[in-house]
């Protein structure tokens, strides 16, 4: 998507602007989280329910569902997210379905993404992949346009701004939040920095578009959905392995990720960052990077 507002100028000038229209479609891109087997299986035991879940807003999360499970009852009536608790993209729309205050009325139902089962491929979403979501005799996929579909279409807090301005910021910020991810991972098996600082810097100049709220938008939104669950593992993970502290020098994105951890609908999906890192360094290899 092409904006026409003053956004765009901020985009062709940015040096992160400049690398993304030139990143090699590296490797194994964070989907591969949410898609692709690994090697090596995961242990439901350490895996399977995240441990600060649990003890948020009292919801009980569901044990993770693998080829030896049995399908829930499909398309019953009953709204569900399959979802993955180690997934970035599936924490996205677990995010918005918390935020709108949705954890009755959308059920969570977790992937083992190591041993998948096979009704889910055959009788719920082909691409085999999560987030996926089955509402109205219907299943719709990517995390991006379901953060979207719930919030336009169920009850509960508005997710996304009014403002056309801010809208159209918004939607800026939205399309280029996976170019943002690819440059990040693409940065870590080389020995430079420039590009994952260009790319942090991109997220440091969006937060001072508005000045009436520490979030991309000035208040909390779909935009810091989008990104929370990537600068959840980025920003541990460049510290171990480049020793490099995203927020240094950047008092914006500092103050956004201390506000975001104060987001009760987001508290409720993290999980332990050495945790996310040990994933992340087994997954990608960069000696150590993801699902």
């Amino acid at each position: 998507m092409t904006s026409t507002t003053s956004y765009t100028n901020l985009l062709s000038t940015s040096p992160f602007h400049k690398v993304a229209h030139k990143l090699p479609s590296y490797s194994l891109p964070l989907q591969a989280l949410c898609l692709r087997r690994s090697t090596r299986p995961f242990s439901n035991k350490t895996s399977a329910v995240p441990k600060a879940a649990i003890a948020t807003e009292g919801e009980v999360l569901p044990p993770v569902l693998d080829s030896s499970s049995e399908p829930p009852p499909l398309f019953d009536g009953t709204t569900r997210l399959y979802t993955s608790y180690i997934c970035p993209y599936a924490q996205r729309v677990w995010i918005a379905r918390n935020s709108k205050g949705l954890q009755e009325k959308i059920k969570l139902v977790p992937i083992d993404l190591e041993d998948r089962p096979s009704w889910y491929k055959e009788k719920v979403y082909p691409p085999n992949k999560v987030p996926s979501l089955e509402h109205d005799n219907e299943v719709r996929g990517e995390s991006l346009d379901l953060m979207k579909y719930i919030d336009s279409s169920f009850e509960g807090p508005a997710l996304y701004p009014n403002d056309p301005a801010m809208r159209e910021f918004a939607e800026e910020l939205l399309s280029y939040s996976d170019t943002f991810n690819r440059a990040v991972l693409f940065s870590l098996k080389g020995e430079s920095l420039n590009e994952i600082s260009s790319a942090v810097n991109y997220l440091e100049t969006a937060l001072s578009k508005f000045s009436d709220g520490p979030f991309f938008v000035g208040q909390f939104s779909l935009v810091d959905i989008a990104y929370a669950p990537f600068v959840e593992r980025f920003h541990p993970l460049l510290l171990e392995v480049k020793n490099y502290d995203i927020t240094t020098g950047r008092p914006m994105l500092r103050s956004w990720i201390e506000n975001m951890n104060k987001i009760e609908a987001y508290k409720q999906t993290k999980r332990d960052p050495q945790e996310l890192v040990a994933v992340l360094k087994k997954r990608f290899s960069v000696t150590l990077p993801p699902c």
